[in-house]
């Protein structure tokens, strides 16, 4: 899906890089993907908010179900590379959104005085699109950096198989203008 390009205004917004997770690289538990872009449009997202001085945020998915790849103490529990360096804080957590993790991001966003986000990372319509809903709920001025992103084919329940690309489309349309600003990696770094 092609984002047409925006003219933002970023004031020290906090990059939230979500779930960028080795277990996600397991096809053959999670099904097809889109977006082989992601993992290196979040690596230049990461590259440029360090150059700005900007806070990054990491959320690990600490799973608890007992087939997850993401379970801890399992290799798919660990970070990728792309996502680099020490964050300004870490987020574990077990649910959809990073709002609902240890430590508290919400606490934290208001503590620093940060009062926008950038949302990034794994999945899109899961814990990206989940976590930019409840961003925007809680008044965040929140920015879905959707080609930094990505998901995966899901089955519907009727059975039909809907491609992680339509998927995304669908994210991107119900999050604009409502609950997000969606952008792209290179309105974001320029």
């Amino acid at each position: 899906m092609q984002i047409p390009p925006r003219q933002l205004t970023l004031d020290r917004a906090a990059l939230v890089v979500i779930d960028v997770q080795r277990g996600f690289d397991d096809s053959a538990y999670w099904g097809e993907r889109d977006n082989p872009d992601c993992e290196a449009n979040v690596a230049a997202l990461i590259k440029r908010w360090r150059e700005r001085g900007w806070p990054v945020v990491f959320v690990r998915h600490d799973s608890t179900s007992p087939a997850s790849p993401l379970r801890p103490g399992q290799a798919g529990n660990d970070l990728k590379p792309e996502a680099t360096g020490i964050p300004d804080l870490l987020v574990t957590k077990s649910v959809n959104s990073s709002f609902h993790g240890t430590p508290d991001l919400d606490a934290w966003l208001r503590a620093n005085g940060i009062e926008q986000i950038v949302v990034t990372g794994v999945s899109t319509n899961h814990c990206c699109e989940t976590t930019a809903r409840v961003g925007g709920n809680l008044g965040y001025d929140v920015y879905f950096a959707l080609d930094a992103t990505h998901s995966f084919d899901r089955t519907a329940p009727d059975g039909t198989v809907i491609p992680a690309a339509t998927l995304a489309a669908i994210t991107a349309t119900n999050l604009d203008g409502e609950f997000a600003t969606v952008v792209s990696t290179a309105d974001l770094i320029r």
